[in-house]
C-alpha cells in the first residue's frame, strides 16, 4: 500500500520548525548546486529565514550578474505582456525591483569591505572569499597589463629620443667638419693676398731698374 501524501502546512513548534528550515535550507542550497553543475544552468537562489536573515546562492558567487539577466528578461517580457507601463502598478513594482537590488548591492559592498560578515555561515564566507580572490586575479592582471604597456610606452619613447640625439649629433658633426673647411679655405686665400702684396713691391722696383737701363 503506498504512502499517503503528507500535508505542508506551518509547523507551529518553533524550535522544530528552526530545525526544518536548517536542514531543508542547506538541501536547496545542495540542490542548486547541483543543477548549477550537472546541467551547466545560471542559478540564483535568495533564502530570508523569519528573522530576516538571507541566505543565497549563485552560480559563480556572481548573485548581480545573474539578477541584472532576471531584469533584462522580465522587462522584456513586460515590454511585451505590459504595453502600458505609464501606470501606477508599473512603477510599483519597478520601485520595488530597484530598491531590492539596491539593497543587495549595498550588502554585498559592505561584505567586500569586511563589515556585517557575522550573519553569514561557512558557505557564504566560502564564496564571498573565492569572489574576492577572483576579483583581486583580475585587478593583478589589468595591474601587470597597464604596468607593461606603461614600460612599452617608455621604451618606445626612449629609443625615439636617442634617435633624434643620435640625428642632431650627425648634424653637428658635419656642421663642424663644414666650418672647420670654410676656416681653412679662408686661411689659404688670406695667406696667398698676403703673398700677393709682398711680392708687388719687389716687381715695381724691378720694372724700374729696366726702364733706367734703357
Amino acid at each position: 500500500m503506498g504512502r499517503g501524501r503528507v500535508q505542508l502546512k506551518r509547523i507551529e513548534n518553533k524550535i522544530n520548525r528552526q530545525v526544518t528550515f536548517s536542514k531543508r535550507r542547506s538541501g536547496l542550497l545542495k540542490k542548486a548546486n547541483e543543477i548549477s553543475i550537472l546541467c551547466d544552468a545560471d542559478v540564483g537562489l535568495i533564502v530570508f529565514s523569519t528573522k530576516g536573515k538571507l541566505f543565497e546562492y549563485a552560480t559563480d558567487s556572481c548573485m548581480e550578474r545573474i539578477l541584472e539577466r532576471y531584469e533584462r528578461h522580465s522587462y522584456s517580457e513586460r515590454q511585451l505582456k505590459e504595453p502600458n507601463l505609464e501606470s501606477p502598478a508599473s512603477w510599483s513594482l519597478e520601485h520595488a525591483k530597484l530598491k531590492a537590488r539596491m539593497e543587495v548591492l549595498q550588502r554585498n559592498q559592505r561584505h567586500y569591505m569586511g563589515e556585517d560578515l557575522d550573519n553569514l555561515g561557512m558557505k557564504e564566507l566560502q564564496n564571498l572569499e573565492h569572489q574576492l580572490d577572483v576579483s583581486l586575479k583580475h585587478i593583478r592582471t589589468r595591474k601587470n597589463q597597464v604596468m607593461n604597456e606603461s614600460i612599452s610606452e617608455l621604451q618606445k619613447k626612449d629609443k625615439a629620443l636617442r634617435e633624434q640625439n643620435n640625428l642632431l649629433a650627425k648634424k653637428i658633426k658635419e656642421r663642424e667638419k663644414d666650418m672647420a673647411g670654410r676656416s681653412a679655405w679662408e686661411q689659404q686665400n688670406n695667406y696667398d693676398l698676403n703673398s700677393c702684396f709682398d711680392q708687388a713691391p719687389i716687381m715695381t722696383s724691378l720694372n724700374i731698374r729696366r726702364c733706367r737701363r734703357k
